[in-house]
Order: C-alpha cells, then sequence, then structure tokens
C-alpha cells in the first residue's frame, strides 16, 4: 500500500523543519559557549550586510525609472555604504545599537507568537508557540532593562537563548505532527 502523497509532503515537510530546528540549536549553543566573539561577530556581519544593501542601491540607480529614482537611490547606496563602512570600523558601538533594536523585535515577536498560540491553541504542539512566545518576551525585558551596560556580551547570550528555545519548540512540535501523521498513516 503507498503513502498517500499529501502525508507524505507533510512527513518531508516536517523532516526539513527539523533539520532547520537542529541548526538553530546548534547556532544558540555556539552563541552561548562564545558570547562575545558572537556579538561582535554578529555586528561585522550586520556590518557587512549593511554596506553591500548599498552597493546594490547604487548598483541599481540607473535603472530606477527616472532622474528621481536615480537621485534618490544613489543617496541611499552611499548613506548605507557609509554607514557599513562605520559600522565595520566600530563594531562594538553598531553591536550596543544592535541590541537595543534587537530588544524590540524580541519584544514584538512575543507578542506575535503569544497572540498566535491563542489563534491555534487547540492545535497538537501549540502550547510550544506559547513557551517561546514567553521566553522571547523575558528575554526582550532583560535586554531593554540592562541595557547599554550589558551589550558586550548579552546580544549573543540572548539571541543564543532565543535560537536554543526556538530550535527546540520547533523540533518538538515537528515532532507532535510527525507523531500525528504516522498515526493517521
Amino acid at each position: 500500500m503507498s503513502a498517500d502523497p499529501l502525508t507524505t509532503a507533510l512527513k518531508h515537510g516536517t523532516t526539513l523543519g527539523m533539520v532547520w530546528a537542529a541548526i538553530l540549536i546548534l547556532c544558540g549553543i555556539i552563541s552561548l559557549a562564545l558570547p562575545v566573539v558572537a556579538g561582535i561577530s554578529t555586528a561585522i556581519a550586520l556590518s557587512v550586510l549593511v554596506l553591500v544593501s548599498g552597493v546594490i542601491h547604487l548598483t541599481t540607480a540607473p535603472v530606477a525609472g527616472g532622474f528621481g529614482g536615480y537621485l534618490w537611490r544613489t543617496l541611499v547606496g552611499i548613506v548605507y555604504i557609509i554607514g557599513g563602512i562605520w559600522l565595520f570600523m566600530h563594531p562594538v558601538l553598531g553591536l550596543v545599537s544592535f541590541t537595543l533594536v534587537l530588544g524590540f523585535i524580541f519584544l514584538l515577536e512575543g507578542i506575535f507568537y503569544i497572540i498566535g498560540f491563542f489563534q491555534i491553541r487547540s492545535t497538537g504542539g501549540a502550547a510550544w508557540l506559547l513557551v517561546d512566545g514567553i521566553v522571547t518576551l523575558v528575554l526582550a525585558f532583560l535586554i531593554l532593562a540592562h541595557w547599554p551596560s550589558s551589550s558586550a556580551w548579552a546580544i549573543a547570550t540572548i539571541v543564543g537563548v532565543n535560537l536554543l528555545i526556538s530550535g527546540i519548540t520547533r523540533l518538538m512540535a515537528l515532532s507532535a505532527i510527525r507523531a500525528a501523521l504516522n498515526t493517521a498513516a
């Protein structure tokens, strides 16, 4: 007897999701083990992304559709490049700023996860979304309450915990889905 194509596709999707969850867990462990290195590395990676965005703005400016679009993209590209170079040359100051922004991102993420839980609470494994939302809110409050004094180590530690919890909660939720699929088959 062959498996239902939908069940097979869902099992394949959960497998990919479980691989992603394992990667999140591994990245969380690395970030927790080396918080200062991970924090500075995050700031440097962010500066490179800003710099690349500036180059993309400049290279796409000629096709922006008119002089106004060209001028706007060129100016934005220049600002991005200057900002990216500055962040690259001052990764600690970039890290402090990034820590504040991340605190607000985690605050919103936690609120959205908790709201999402109430919309799917009857689904198997939905409680893990609530756990993720609560932990993310706690992390947001830790960042915002101690900013900027703990930026040098907090960003990597908090991101590490967030990655670890997100990976574990996704792994548990996907395991529940996989178990339900196996029971239905």
